[in-house]
């Protein structure tokens, strides 16, 4: 697999120690400002100003505290966070095997591919086996001094290791008590009809950041010495609820 990997470490579960390298699965081309004094065009710096004395703190006079109520902190000092950090390790540790489709999307964080390490045998074997049963791996790990949650899956015959959210951080659509709306037969059938003829296979090449790519001309426009011209944006109108279900009958209409 091309790239450098970010970690190594080994898949266990039962008595079986799998050698792994970790890469990630995700980049991010975007495009980055600077923040610029707009007089001459110098990168301004970042400082940590006192709210109280309106003047710079050195690093040296910087100290970290939780607020535990308004204006009042706990301070708390490095080597006191140092004894909170979880012990380095370099093991996956796989603690149940559930079906895939058990994992509520709402919990998927970040995603890793894990590249087999010094010929490691059995890798074959368990991205084949997660793929025939359709299983994913609980398991957790720790890497630059965090500890994380995830789920061990194959695509293809590569691993991947997805980061999950902690049930903590996932807001309960529950919680939520959103109001529940009836649905006719009428519009149920509108609406399967008008998915079924928009179906097709997943293809995310057709796709392109647009904001991105708009981004990208206008810098090139600008670089050129091109002068920009400021459009309003078009704004679409929300569609009448009383008007909804014979939108729908229009849209389907148009693409049978």
């Amino acid at each position: 697999m091309a790239g450098k990997a970010i970690w190594k470490g080994y898949i266990n579960f039962g008595e079986v120690n799998l050698p792994v390298k970790l890469h990630t699965a995700i980049k991010e081309e975007r495009v980055q400002f600077h923040l610029l004094h707009r007089r001459d065009h110098v990168k301004l710096r970042q400082q940590m100003i006192c709210a109280y004395e309106k003047k710079p703190v050195p690093l040296e006079a910087q100290v970290r505290g939780f607020e535990v109520e308004e204006g009042k902190y706990i301070i708390v000092d490095p080597a006191e966070l140092e004894q909170a950090e979880p012990e380095s390790s370099r093991i996956i540790e796989v603690h149940d095997f559930v079906k895939t489709e058990q994992i509520d999307p709402v919990f998927l964080e970040h995603v890793y591919y894990l590249e087999p390490d010094v010929n490691a045998k059995g890798y074959n074997a368990l991205a084949g086996a997660l793929i025939e049963m359709n299983a994913a791996g609980i398991c957790t790990w720790t890497m630059r001094k965090r500890t994380y949650l995830g789920a061990l899956q194959a695509s293809g015959n590569i691993l991947r290791l997805t980061a999950l959210r902690h049930t903590d951080e996932v807001i309960s659509v529950k919680s939520l008590k959103l109001r529940k709306i009836p649905l006719s037969e009428k519009e149920l059938k509108i609406g399967s009809d008008l998915i079924n003829q928009l179906t097709a296979p997943f293809q995310p090449h057709k796709f392109e950041d647009e904001h991105q790519k708009k981004l990208r001309n206008l810098i090139d426009k600008k670089a050129r010495g091109e002068k920009i011209a400021i459009l309003r944006p078009r704004r679409l109108k929300p569609t009448a609820p009383d008007k909804l279900l014979q939108t729908l009958e229009v849209s389907l209409k148009k693409v049978a």
